[in-house]
C-alpha cells in the first residue's frame, strides 16, 4: 500500500475543504459592502432568479434544512429584502417575494461575481472548465 495515499495533502476531500473555506473568506469583504453574509447571498440569488418561489423550493435548491433556512429568511426579513406570503392557491404554501429593497441590492449585487473572478487570478475558461467540473462531481455523487 502506497503511503502517499493517506497523506492529508493528497486528499480531494481536504483540497475542497481548504478551498471552501477560503472561498467564504474571499467573499466576505466584497458582500460587506452589501450588507449580505455568503448564506444570506446565496439564497438572494437563488430568490433573484426565481421570484415567488417557495420556501420548501428554496431550501431544495440551496440543500438547506428548515433549521437553517428559518433563521437566514428572517434575517432577510429584518432587512427588508424579502417578505413571505401564503399562496392564493394553496394557503398551507409560504411564499417569498422580494421587496423594492431587495429589487435594489440585485443592482448593487451584480458587481460581486465579476470581483471574485478576478480575485483568482483565472482565466475565463480556466473558470468555467473547474466550475463543469465540479458540477460534474456533485451530479454522480448526488445519484449515488
Amino acid at each position: 500500500m502506497d503511503q502517499g495515499q493517506l497523506k492529508l495533502d493528497n486528499q480531494l476531500c481536504f483540497s475542497l475543504y481548504r478551498l471552501s473555506k477560503l472561498m467564504v473568506a474571499k467573499y466576505r469583504p466584497i458582500l460587506d459592502e452589501i450588507d449580505l453574509t455568503y448564506p444570506q447571498y446565496l439564497a438572494m440569488m437563488v430568490i433573484w432568479e426565481n421570484q415567488n418561489l417557495s420556501v420548501k423550493e428554496l431550501g431544495q435548491k440551496l440543500s438547506l434544512d428548515s433549521g437553517t433556512l428559518t433563521p437566514l429568511l428572517k434575517r432577510l426579513i429584518a432587512k427588508g429584502l424579502v417578505q413571505k406570503k401564503r399562496s392564493k392557491e394553496d394557503e398551507r404554501i409560504v411564499l417569498i417575494a422580494l421587496t423594492d429593497e431587495g429589487i435594489n441590492l440585485k443592482h448593487r449585487a451584480l458587481e460581486v461575481p465579476a470581483k471574485i473572478a478576478c480575485s483568482t487570478e483565472m482565466n475565463i475558461d480556466e473558470l468555467r472548465k473547474l466550475k463543469t467540473t465540479l458540477d460534474e462531481l456533485y451530479m454522480n455523487w448526488k445519484e449515488d
